[in-house]
């Protein structure tokens, strides 16, 4: 059951249809201006490999020049979606989780098994670790984001887009240094610059660039102060080679490093459960939190005071770096050969307190380490009439994860409070858990039974390796073949191979406890039972049968005896060993049609793949560790139109995708259960336009459209925060016992259906050596679902964000002075998700977007 209408409509093909029908109206008057008159910008893209033309390229892409993101003070990924109508990307519970999607398609970064939706690449190397691509953008050269299914151009194959990005090469002539110093509120300091070196004159150039990035937090902690956390502490560097030993053969070497060493990431209240909103006398964990000596939040509006009250301090460090060798050899006026080789390496530990609160209850450990190796050939060929592509590509990963859920000082109390909430209310009579424990240590007492074990001692661990190795082979080719004049005709196709084996061993270590799986289940009903019988005389302790009886009680007497009560993530399980492979064909088919140099209109089909993996998280038994490949089909259309008279801009594509196997990404309250979702479906659209009015004015505005449905998710998870609140059960539960339910037909979380954004720029010249502008940024988010559940309380209504900059450029120094703001309206807005809290039914917690920054940035270049 849908909480959110649905309107998966067909509308955006025929609207971009009828667009492009009435901007053809316009043809001909555009055809009388001269190019050289037209005020519009050639934008360059190496989307097809090859530079182009942005206007001339058959499919949907947003470009950003280095330049253009200085400026714009696009300091990172997240910065950089304001400005891509469809791209999503966000971070969630450490500095080290980061997730991206386009067009709606993505999915949580959370699990090392899972591979992204979404392709990126950095300088022609693919990263593999969503993470890598979370520092800082400095000497950039371009960024392109690509939509719609990519792989027969791509060394690896991703079903929803591809994000390019490409740095500064080294150069002979000089003139492309820099240094750079940014300083804003929260204690921002950001420092980069960079410097190329001529060693043997249009032989051999270097490269060298260089940053940090420091500021203080932004959400304040009750016992360690205010700005502690979400701060930034972040450096890196790269050096690069450029060696041309002739006119034909280039070879470009980069090494890279970047690390990151944070406070993050800080999670306040949403949603208190001390008691149920809709239900007298229904009291949750935050009362024995309460109890504890932990600081209870409200939530709702306190949750925007930016407070949060933890027993640790959160700790997440990243390291990354690389080494990779581009070779370029023009074998002719027709041909080039290009061998792409990496290696890279991704390590980061994360600590965290993860009951979200000061009481000193339990933690996760997170050690992880991740190596790659990649080569990629391929034969490029450009004519008047045929261009065309044929690669091949090899990727091999080794994943290693160390994880722990660890209890501390006050865990066995929480504990033991949250199994009588529960049986209490089951029974619906007060004091019966401690009744219980109650009649069991006086049976103890009088010699008759084992004495009481600790039910969840202090300093227990619930631990697991995780191993995997991944292999990938592929084989890919496109070609663009001009039928006429105007129309061209593209066609490309990939073979994938996959393999992966997993081994995952899972441990249960503490004080007194030898492995949990060895210890007998404690049978709380039958507990209550019995005990119920011998108070009310109803059994005989003298006879064989009340002997008997009282072996329900011996569980009780093993060290840990409550863990496997608690939930999925505290139960023993067995190891896993697992190996798993797929190979798969998917390709693309595109007409273009270009009746004249300012308009472009194509339809195109592709289809991509994303290999299926291992769930290297501590999940239930019941949950299958396995999941299968993703595919995609997708379907476009679109226009790309210049009216040069009237300085006027528009590119706009309307997509329909079907996901199937989609691989969805669920928080459970205690883990995460990584499967195949089923079906999914997408439509929608694009809208980009620029329009110059005036010499002085700049107009630019996007929009995206994307309506998303589940058509069938049998297996997805249930509400719980509304459920506990409200005593209404989720409807999507089939059969009142399942542990699941039918997401059939609902949206999935952390997209807005509908997202905009505008930007108005106005120039003046100061003087004869000072050019300045002004720039104010309008941005639009729908409502946002924030979990896989579809709860009620998990929706974030509609925001808005402006964004304001000053730059002024002062010719005669060759300088740049930005004074910038983003959010300076300081709109407060949930972060695309928010968590069941771990172990704490009915409490919501979530991550905030951050608040109003600003700051200035001067740039001087040498």
């Amino acid at each position: 059951m849908p909480i959110l209408p649905n309107r998966l409509k067909r509308t955006p093909v025929a609207s971009i249809i009828g667009l492009a029908l009435a901007l053809n109206a316009g043809i001909s008057v555009a055809q009388e201006v001269a190019p050289d008159d037209k005020g519009l910008e050639t934008i360059t893209v190496t989307a097809q490999k090859r530079a182009q033309n942005l206007q001339e390229v058959p499919v949907s892409v947003s470009a950003f020049s280095g330049e253009a993101m200085a400026e714009a003070v696009i300091k990172d990924m997240y910065d950089l979606q304001t400005n891509v109508p469809g791209l999503g990307a966000f971070q969630s519970q450490s500095a080290t989780n980061s997730s991206f999607s386009i067009r709606g398609v993505g999915t949580s970064s959370q699990n090392f098994g899972l591979e992204s939706s979404v392709g990126l690449y950095v300088d022609g190397v693919y990263r593999a670790r969503q993470n890598s691509m979370i520092n800082n953008l400095v000497d950039v050269a371009a960024v392109e984001v690509l939509r719609g299914p990519q792989g027969t151009l791509f060394g690896k194959n991703t079903p929803s887009g591809a994000i390019l990005l490409s740095t500064v090469a080294p150069s002979h002539s000089g003139g492309d240094g820099f240094v750079e110093a940014t300083v804003g509120n929260y204690g921002l300091v950001n420092l980069s610059g960079a410097v190329s070196l001529s060693a043997i004159e249009d032989v051999l150039a270097f490269r060298v660039t260089g940053f940090s990035s420091d500021r203080d937090g932004t959400i304040d902690d009750v016992n360690f102060g205010e700005d502690v956390l979400n701060d930034r502490n972040r450096f890196g560097g790269r050096l690069q080679a450029l060696y041309t030993p002739s006119e034909d053969i280039s070879l470009r070497v980069i090494a890279d490093y970047a690390e990151i060493d944070e406070i993050c990431c800080g999670a306040p209240v949403q949603l208190s459960n001390f008691q149920a909103n809709e239900i007298p006398g229904k009291f949750g964990t935050d009362a024995a939190i309460d109890q504890l000596g932990g600081t209870r939040f409200e939530g709702g509006e306190a949750f925007f005071d930016r407070e949060v009250a933890v027993s640790f301090l959160p700790v997440a460090t990243m390291k990354d770096r690389g080494l990779s060798a581009e070779l370029d050899w023009e074998l002719d006026e027709n041909y080039t050969f290009v061998s792409i080789s990496a290696i890279r390496a991704f390590d980061s530990y994360d600590n965290i307190d993860s009951d979200f609160t000061d009481a000193d209850l339990f933690g996760t450990l997170n050690d992880s380490e991740q190596s790659s190796f990649s080569q990629e050939f391929r034969l490029d060929y450009t004519s008047e009439d045929l261009n065309f592509i044929l690669g091949a590509y090899y990727f091999t990963q080794d994943l290693d994860l160390n994880y722990s859920l660890y209890t501390d000082n006050i865990f066995e109390g929480f504990a033991l409070s949250v199994l009588g909430q529960t049986v209490d209310g089951l029974t619906g009579a007060p004091g019966t858990f401690d009744a219980l424990l109650g009649g069991i240590d006086g049976l103890a007492s009088a010699g008759l039974i084992a004495p009481r074990a600790a039910a969840a001692p202090a300093g227990t661990g619930f631990d697991h390796m995780a191993e995997q190795e991944h292999k990938s082979y592929a084989i890919f080719g496109q070609f663009d073949y001009k039928l006429t004049d105007e129309f061209t005709v593209t066609a490309g196709l990939r073979f994938t191979k996959e393999k992966k084996d997993l081994l995952t061993v899972f441990t249960e270590v503490g004080p007194g406890i030898n492995g949990l799986a060895d210890n007998t289940p404690v049978d709380l009903v039958s507990a209550l039972t019995v005990a119920g019988g011998i108070a009310a005389g109803a059994i005989d302790l003298t006879t064989a049968e009340g002997q008997a009886a009282l072996g329900t009680f011996q569980g009780f007497s093993e060290a840990g005896w409550a863990f496997p009560l608690l939930g999925d993530t505290t139960r023993p399980r067995s190891n896993i060993q697992e190996s798993l492979s797929d190979d798969q064909i998917s390709g693309t088919l595109k007409l273009s049609y270009q009746p004249n140099a300012d308009t472009l209109l194509y339809a195109s089909y592709g289809n991509g793949y994303k290999s299926g993996g291992t769930n290297t998280d501590r999940i239930a038994a019941s949950f299958n560790p396995i999941f299968d490949a993703e595919t995609s089909q997708s379907f476009e259309v679109g226009i790309k139109k210049d009216f040069r008279e009237q300085n006027f801009r528009v590119n706009a594509a309307a997509h329909y995708t079907t996901v199937d196997d989609f691989q969805a990404n669920t928080f459970t309250g205690n883990g995460f259960n990584l499967q195949n979702a089923g079906d999914y479906e997408i439509s929608g659209m694009e809208l980009e336009a620029t329009w110059i009015p005036m010499d002085t004015v700049e107009v630019n505005f996007g929009y995206a459209l994307v309506n998303a449905e589940y058509k069938t998710f049998e297996a997805g998870n249930c509400w719980t925060a509304y459920s506990w609140h409200t005593g209404i059960d989720d409807p999507g539960r089939v059969n009142p016992t399942d542990g699941f339910c039918d997401r059939s037909g609902d949206r999935p979380g952390g997209e807005p259906e509908n997202y905009a954004v505008l930007s108005v720029k106005k120039d003046f010249e100061l003087s004869d050596s000072i050019y300045a502008y002004i720039q104010g940024e309008y941005s639009y988010t729908g409502d946002v679902i924030l979990d896989g559940s579809n709860d009620p309380y998990a929706v974030q209504d509609s925001y808005n964000i402006l964004n304001l900059r000053l730059f002024m450029n002062f010719t005669e120094y060759d300088m740049d002075v930005i004074l910038w703001g983003r959010n300076i309206l300081d709109e407060e807005y949930i972060n695309r998700t928010n968590f069941n809290t771990p172990l704490q039914e009915g409490k919501l917690n979530a991550y905030m977007a951050e608040p109003a920054t600003y700051g200035i940035t001067v740039k001087k270049r040498f």
